[in-house]
C-alpha cells in the first residue's frame, strides 16, 4: 500500500504524469539503467525537483508521527496518547510563528525556528516533570499540558500582533510545508531515521512496560533509562517532522489504533507497521490535498483532520459499545 501511494504521489497532481512514465524517469536516473522516452522534458523537472523530494518527506513525516504515536501510547499505556502529548506541536508552532513575526523569514529560518521551539519545549517539560532521578509519567503529562498551553497562548498573541503573517502562520499550523526541494529532506532525514530506528528497537521494552513500571523493574528492565530513550526518540522524531511539514494532526493518534485493531498490541510489530501505515496515510492525504483544489494545494492537516476526526469518533463509539455489552 505504501509503494502504491508513493507511485501515485509522484505521478498525480496539477500536472499528471502517467505512472509508467514516472517509474521510467526514476529508473533512468539510476546509473545502471539507460532508459529514454518521448515524454515532455518538463516531466523530469517536475518529478525530480519537486514531487520526489516532497513525496519522500511526506512519507517520512507520516511514518515519524505514527511511529511516535504508537511509542507514546505504549509508554503512557494510554490509547489516547499522540506525538504532541508533551507539547511538541505547541513549541514548534511558537518557534515558527516567532520567526515569521520578528524577521523576514528566509527559506530555512521557519523550520529551524520550529525545531528549536519544539526542542526547547521538550527540555522545559522534562525539567519540570523530573523528580529527583525519575520522571513520573503523570507529572510529565501535566507538565506537557501546562507548557503546551503557555506556548499556544504566546503563539496566538504573536499572530494577533503580526497580522501580515497570519496566512503563512495558519498554513504552518494546519500542516502546510514551508520549503520544497531536496535540501529540507537532507536536513530532516538523519533525525527522522535515527529516531524511528530507536523506536523500532524499543518494541520489546514497551511490551514489558505494559505490565507496569514496578513489574517491569522486577523483570530486569531499566525503566527510567527506557523511558528517557523513548521520550527523546519520539520527541526528536516528531520535532523534525513538524519543523518541515507543519503541524499535522490525527495521523499519530489514529494509525496506531487501526494497526492495533488488525495486528494486535505487540509493540515489536506495532511500531514498524505503524511507521509503514503512517507513511501510506499521509501520502494519500497529501495527494488529496494537492488534487482537490488543483492547481492550489490545501494544507494536508485539513485533510487529516476531516478524515481522522470522524474516524476516531467511530473508534470511540465502537469501544464504548464493547464496554457496555
Amino acid at each position: 500500500m505504501l509503494v502504491l501511494a508513493f507511485v501515485l504521489s509522484i505521478a498525480l497532481g496539477a500536472v499528471t504524469i502517467p505512472p509508467g512514465n514516472a517509474l521510467r524517469i526514476l529508473l533512468g536516473k539510476l546509473p545502471w539503467f539507460e532508459i529514454s522516452g518521448n515524454w515532455p522534458e518538463y516531466f523530469e523537472t517536475i518529478l525530480w525537483e519537486m514531487r520526489l523530494p516532497h513525496t519522500i518527506l511526506v512519507a517520512l513525516t507520516g511514518a515519524a508521527l505514527a511511529g511516535s504515536g504508537a511509542a507514546f501510547q505504549g509508554l503512557f499505556r494510554n490509547p489516547l496518547a499522540d506525538p504532541y502529548l508533551i507539547g511538541v506541536a505547541s513549541g514548534a508552532g511558537l518557534g515558527a510563528i516567532a520567526i515569521m513575526s520578528f524577521s523576514q523569514a528566509g527559506k530555512y529560518l521557519v523550520p529551524i525556528g520550529a525545531f528549536i521551539g519544539a526542542l526547547g519545549t521538550i527540555y522545559a517539560v522534562y525539567a519540570l516533570a523530573k523528580v529527583g532521578r525519575i520522571v513520573p509519567l503523570t507529572t510529565l503529562i501535566l507538565a506537557g499540558v501546562a507548557v503546551g498551553s503557555f506556548a499556544s497562548a504566546l503563539t496566538s498573541f504573536l499572530m494577533l500582533v503580526s497580522d501580515q503573517m497570519i496566512l503563512q502562520a495558519m498554513s504552518f499550523l494546519l500542516g502546510g510545508s514551508t520549503v520544497a526541494g531536496w535540501e529540507p529532506l537532507k536536513i530532516a532525514f538523519p533525525y527522522l531515521i535515527a529516531g524511528m530506528t530507536m523506536l523500532v528497537i524499543s518494541g520489546h521494552s514497551l511490551n514489558v512496560l505494559q505490565f507496569g513500571e514496578e513489574q517491569a523493574q522486577q523483570l530486569g528492565l531499566p525503566v527510567e533509562k527506557v523511558k528517557i530513550l523513548i521520550i527523546v526518540a519520539a520527541s526528536l522524531t516528531t520535532a523534525a517532522a513538524v519543523s518541515f511539514s507543519g503541524v499535522i494532526g490525527f495521523v499519530g493518534l489514529v494509525v496506531p489504533h487501526v494497526i492495533r485493531m488488525v495486528w494486535g498490541g505487540d509493540y515489536k510489530k506495532l511500531i514498524p507497521l505503524s511507521i509503514l501505515g503512517g507513511g501510506f496515510t499521509l501520502l494519500i492525504s497529501d495527494l488529496a490535498a494537492r488534487i482537490v483544489m488543483a492547481p492550489r494545494s490545501l494544507p494536508v492537516g485539513i485533510v487529516t483532520a476531516l478524515v481522522g476526526a470522524p474516524f476516531f469518533l467511530w473508534i470511540l463509539r465502537r469501544a464504548k459499545r464493547e464496554v457496555f455489552w
